[in-house]
């Protein structure tokens, strides 16, 4: 299951982290930082994945 929220975390970043912790503070901070930035949002979300 973790290997499927990494694939869609590396296509949409926010939907990798809302399927791992829902929508919280994790999730709105994927959100900024994958409007700043594709590649940061998707370093955020798979270190969100890891970690947990």
């Amino acid at each position: 299951m973790d290997l499927l929220r990494i694939l869609l975390s590396i296509l949409l970043p926010p939907l990798g982290v809302f399927l791992q912790v829902g929508i919280g503070l994790q999730f709105w901070i994927n959100i900024l930082l994958t409007l700043c930035g594709y590649i940061p949002g998707i370093v955020h979300a798979v270190w969100i994945i890891a970690r947990r």
